[in-house]
């Protein structure tokens, strides 16, 4: 139930075909989005995936605020020399309380304008580019933008199917308390 995707595991060989599928994601995330969640009830974006997840309108504020650092992150990484990164505790952000509103249009509307600029960006990138490194403070080593890229190709289908696995469970864990 946490990784109904799975979990992340960078290809051994990643090729135009294998990035332009994750460019497609990140392009195509937003109307997947609104698909899942453009008709539910203020009740139904409580609902949660499994004990003491997210729910769901915290999951699409997740998206947006985590996707705005990645593509800070993104613009980094291209224009300085091996930056290291700033991580930041998507834990704590979860519980402000903009995370925690029931309007999820902002977000939405955050994550269509984000990943158009996105999309553009990730298609105008050279294999060099794609090559640049940045340190994550965290894991304490170098990662390449590509393996980012593949991470948040992952990230994006990884939340997509736990909005479908609350939607699915349909408040099966509703009285649990959001972590």
């Amino acid at each position: 139930m946490k990784y109904p995707v799975g979990k992340f595991e960078k290809p051994a060989e990643i090729n135009k075909d294998v990035l332009d599928n994750w460019i497609e994601t990140i392009e195509s995330l937003p109307e997947k989005v609104i698909k899942l969640v453009g008709n539910l009830s203020y009740d139904e974006l409580e609902l949660q995936y499994r004990p003491g997840s997210w729910n769901i309108k915290q999951l699409v504020h997740h998206l947006a605020d985590s996707h705005m650092n990645s593509f800070i992150r993104f613009k980094w990484i291209l224009t300085e020399e091996t930056p290291p990164i700033k991580p930041y505790n998507a834990v704590a952000w979860a519980t402000l309380p903009d995370a925690n509103n029931e309007e999820i249009t902002h977000s939405i509307t955050i994550l269509e304008g984000l990943h158009k600029r996105w999309a553009i960006l990730l298609r105008s990138l050279s294999e060099e580019e794609l090559k640049r490194t940045y340190i994550h403070p965290e894991h304490n080593q170098r990662f390449t933008l590509e393996a980012m890229l593949g991470s948040y190709d992952w990230h994006c289908r990884h939340h997509l199917a736990h909005i479908k696995q609350a939607i699915d469970l349909d408040g099966e864990f509703s009285t649990e308390k959001a972590k």
